[in-house]
């Protein structure tokens, strides 16, 4: 598993940690049933503190992508179709919010953004 932790980023490592993880989850790449690595292992890994990497987990857990047993350690939780989809709706959101941020500020109409949504998406689907 491959997390990539960037210091320059205005989201704490932790919300790092934890949006890559979902991420893998949510692709397919972590199957359900998979063992995460230990909380100390991730850290040792990341040069970072178990206790950061502790909040991910449990905000993994809290958000129930995982689950830990204490002993056994932490594995990837049976998904649920619609949290699934919540989660990538969200996305979305956050991705068309920026696109609209950017679109407002060369002064892009609504109309053309949405031709250029249609363009991207493939045409006049519903």
């Amino acid at each position: 598993m491959d997390i990539m932790i960037s210091n320059h980023s205005g989201e704490p490592i932790y919300q790092q940690i934890s949006s890559q993880i979902k991420n893998l989850i949510l692709t397919g790449e972590l199957q359900e049933g998979g063992a995460l690595p230990s909380m100390r292992n991730l850290a040792l890994q990341l040069r970072i503190s178990v206790i950061t990497t502790k909040r991910a987990y449990e905000d993994l857990e809290r958000e129930g992508f995982i689950e830990s047993y204490t002993g056994k350690g932490s594995f990837v939780k049976a998904q649920n179709v619609e949290l699934f989809r919540e989660e990538q709706l969200r996305q979305v959101e956050d991705l068309l919010t920026q696109a609209c941020e950017k679109a407002k500020i060369c002064n892009v109409s609504l109309q053309e953004l949405e031709e250029i949504l249609k363009i991207i998406y493939g045409g006049d689907s519903t």
